[in-house]
């Protein structure tokens, strides 16, 4: 069966309609079985150009053979086949692979950036990022020094690791990543009073 979806039954009165020599009694065929057809998936009945959807299997079911009036122009056979044009992938030549094209990009917009706190402030996101795109493929700790250097050759010695920058960085680190103390008192206190 060339769409096993529909079914034997739906396959066999299709069949049937290919032996009927008269061409209106053909035509009354395939209408009733376009409306089975699609009274087995109702559901489907919102679908855009789902009648249309019908014929083309109809036809396809047909092996292209049945010789009557189709409502739309149904799908031909040689297009069956044809495999979509392939999409090209994308050569983009990265210098460190684990700070990915995304990071590269963001340096180049730094470069741009005038001097000031908004400069900093973006420059320390980018090293936090490339310190954590590096701790997921390495899993030592990083130096550093070493975010620095490649700071350095990625943006061609525009971007520099200053102590502003660090400053900024362990800021960001501590509002995001480290718990407040606070929060682990409270805690504490809980525990000390169902000790209690």
């Amino acid at each position: 069966m060339s769409l096993p979806e529909y079914g034997r039954s739906i396959q066999n009165m299709v069949d049937y309609a290919l032996t009927i020599q008269d061409r209106a009694e053909r035509q009354r065929c395939a209408n009733t079985i376009i409306n089975i057809m699609g009274n087995m998936f109702p559901h489907l009945r919102d679908v855009p150009d789902f009648k249309h959807k019908l014929w083309d299997h109809l036809a396809i079911m047909s092996g292209f053979q049945l010789d009557i009036d189709y409502p739309y122009e149904v799908i031909r056979k040689d297009n069956l086949v044809t495999k979509p044009e392939p999409i090209p992938y994308p050569h983009a030549c990265m210098r460190y692979r684990h700070y990915g094209h995304t990071l590269e990009v963001l340096i180049k917009k730094a470069c741009e950036f005038p001097e000031g706190v908004e400069k900093n402030n973006l420059v320390a996101m980018i090293c936090n990022h490339m310190k954590k795109d590096y701790m997921s493929w390495n899993k030592d700790t990083v130096d550093d020094r070493k975010i620095a250097e490649d700071l350095q050759e990625l943006s061609g010695g525009k971007l520099q690791m200053t102590e502003d920058i660090l400053r900024v960085m362990a800021a960001r680190i501590n509002l995001y990543y480290r718990p407040k103390s606070s929060n682990g008192n409270k805690g504490n206190n809980v525990n000390q009073r169902k000790k209690n």
